[in-house]
């Protein structure tokens, strides 16, 4: 397969709600796409970046930039040299630009979808999948109020997921989690902290075993493995890395160290699909349960989130809501939630077709396009 252009698309797409961050509400997504064209045909990649720097040190203009100028040309000069195109030779290129993941996720995917399509063959299949469809969790945010946040949990019990996140944060955990586990009995439930916390809080924190949790997600840093061990030992929740885990390696050592019973996969996050499936194999071998954690994708992101989640390890809910959770209007044809599930793509490449009158209604700036 021959690389012959990049295409870069900068959309702003509408939110159901508004998404809060230490940056203010916001009411639309900024997303960057990618369209790769090959000599056999196209691939669509998603990059998971947010428009600002607070979920990791990467957002949407750093990851524009760093493909812009350093992975598409690498990976154009490497096509016209006459080096197959692929995903996996991807890595070899994308070794020489450091860290840069979410950017990288981005253009393996297109590579992948273009890839799979050529070939016949799904998004699934090339990762290993073993389902048709995969359990689906929701996440919920800091609510206003306790009334309005029992509200929010009630209707996606009515819709039907299968499990319920809380984000919690000192101040907001305690009478939250208690609230929420009364209104839904022994629908299974679990907090995401995302670093909220230090290692003085241990002690506070043992307070939540008294609501038979999945887990807790990510409580302390990223780099503070020490302290997640710690956690470990001293509460019987399940203690989940998500920011921790960076690639296949790293969740190796957490693990092995006892910092983490259940890891977060994002693919976005560990650089990619094919790396996001060795994490899974490296927890998978250790009897550790991984699941899928999302990033507000649109359906392109979610259809391969959710061939990711239909892998064997993948044995809790994800964050795979269906498409109205978030958008009114996807960019594909929907995700629908049928008994708390999603069906895994089966056509070729993703399984869904990326809406070029979308594409151009919410396009934010026109198209760069990089190579021929």
């Amino acid at each position: 397969m021959r690389v012959e252009a990049v295409e870069l698309h900068r959309i702003s797409m509408p939110l159901v709600r508004p998404f809060a961050t230490s940056f203010g509400s916001q009411t639309a997504r900024d997303i960057l796409l990618l369209r790769v064209r090959t000599d056999v045909g196209d691939g669509w990649g998603e990059c998971v970046a947010m428009a600002d720097p607070v979920y990791s040190s990467e957002y949407v203009e750093g990851c524009a930039a760093v493909l812009r100028d350093y992975l598409v040309p690498a990976l154009l000069r490497a096509s016209s040299a006459g080096t197959d195109a692929t995903a996996d030779s991807f890595a070899g290129v994308a070794r020489f630009v450091v860290g840069h993941r979410m950017a990288k996720a981005a253009l393996e995917t297109a590579l992948l979808d273009a890839e799979t399509r050529a070939a016949g063959q799904s998004f699934a299949s090339r990762l290993g999948a073993t389902r048709e469809a995969v359990d689906c969790g929701v996440s919920v945010g800091i609510a206003p109020d306790l009334d309005g946040l029992l509200a929010e949990v009630s209707g996606y019990v009515e819709a039907g997921y299968r499990r319920i996140k809380l984000k919690i944060k000192p101040g907001w955990d305690l009478e939250p989690v208690a609230r929420v586990r009364e209104l839904i009995g022994e629908l299974p439930l679990q907090v995401d902290a995302n670093t909220a916390y230090s290692r003085d809080d241990i002690d506070h924190l043992r307070a939540l075993d008294a609501f038979d949790l999945l887990l807790i997600e990510q409580p302390f840093v990223e780099e503070d493995i020490a302290s997640h061990v710690a956690l470990s030992r001293a509460i019987a929740t399940p203690v989940c890395l998500d920011e921790s885990i960076t690639d296949a390696v790293v969740a190796a050592d957490a693990i092995d160290r006892g910092a983490t019973s259940v890891v977060n996969i994002k693919a976005g996050r560990v650089g990619g699909y094919l790396e996001a499936v060795r994490v899974h194999d490296v927890a998978r071998s250790r009897g550790v349960p991984v699941w899928c954690g999302g990033m507000l994708e649109t359906g392109l992101g979610r259809a391969a989130n959710v061939a990711l989640a239909a892998l064997p390890g993948f044995t809790l809910p994800g964050d795979t809501s269906a498409s109205d959770r978030y958008f009114a209007e996807d960019l594909t044809e929907p995700f629908v939630l049928v008994d708390g599930r999603l069906p895994v793509p089966t056509g070729a490449g993703s399984g869904v077709t990326v809406r070029d009158d979308l594409v151009a209604a919410w396009a934010t700036r026109p198209p760069e396009t990089l190579g021929a």
